[in-house]
């Protein structure tokens, strides 16, 4: 039963492919959209997933920073297949068999850590895009979790909502049994797991759904500086975990990503900006 998942799995990122090399460059970019969302949906449909979105505020017509918190590589589709968006991404993921070629063909903004970064020029492009009209997910906390807990969000790529004056929209994931509706740890992506190791969790567990609380956007004050921002998003998904799960650890009041552990600010790490 395994293995014919898999292969049913592997035909589908198969034609993934073959969209996205025979038919986006002819496809408006509604058209992409509409095939990308779709395309997440049955992806999502041979995971055993099913997904629920709880829309609580509009998605905003002109330029939003998404922040949510981060399971899964499976995140990427779930959020498709609500909502075909840009994403930002460590640049390992661009390597993946199969998952990093569609991410690229959806426009996916990597990361590198292997030089020192000029922050400016990240700012500068991901305003950019807000200014024109994107749509892009950020993964605040930097790195997976189990679901049962959020970190603390770093701040640093909050510099262009901040700068052009657009909005963040908290976006809180949830992954549950679909028979018991309790939280299960089978999509996480955590430790020293590999892809494949994964996707085998993934598909040996019973059906799950997939709960996307969408916020009201948070459009950011003059004046206002990029960590508070990042609290106030954070604090939205927080409240929003533990309206799904009351036990979930949230972070310490006031605290954001450390500048050693984010990505590209003002005296973080190695990091560059890679345009696809």
């Amino acid at each position: 039963m395994l293995l014919i998942k898999k292969l049913r799995l592997g035909l589908h990122l198969a034609r993934g492919l073959l969209t996205a090399l025979m038919l986006f460059p002819f496809l408006s970019e509604a058209g992409r959209h509409r095939r990308i969302r779709a395309w997440s949906q049955k992806l999502l449909r041979l995971c055993g997933m099913q997904l629920e979105v709880e829309q609580r505020g509009p998605l905003p017509e002109s330029g939003v920073m998404l922040l949510c918190n981060h399971v899964s590589w499976i995140d990427i589709f779930a959020i498709n297949a609500w909502q075909p968006v840009r994403f930002v991404a460590k640049a390992e993921i661009r390597h993946w068999p199969l998952v990093g070629w569609l991410c690229v063909q959806t426009r996916t903004i990597f990361l590198q850590r292997e030089r020192r970064a000029d922050a400016r020029r990240i700012m500068h492009y991901l305003s950019e895009c807000l200014r024109d009209d994107d749509i892009i997910t950020v993964f605040p906390e930097g790195t997976t979790t189990d679901g049962r807990s959020l970190l603390p969000f770093h701040a640093n790529l909050l510099q262009a909502p901040v700068s052009t004056g657009k909005p963040v929209q908290p976006l809180c994931l949830f992954y549950t049994d679909a028979a018991s509706g309790r939280h299960t740890m089978a999509p996480a992506y955590i430790g020293e797991m590999t892809l494949i190791e994964s996707i085998d969790m993934i598909l040996r567990a019973p059906p799950m759904t997939v709960r996307l609380a969408v916020g009201e956007p948070q459009y950011p004050q003059d004046g206002q500086h990029r960590r508070d921002v990042a609290l106030a998003a954070q604090k939205a998904v927080g409240d929003q975990l533990q309206g799904y799960l009351p036990e979930a650890v949230l972070p310490q009041s006031g605290s954001v990503g450390s500048r050693e552990a984010a990505v590209g600010d003002e005296e973080g790490d190695t990091t560059q900006a890679v345009q696809v």
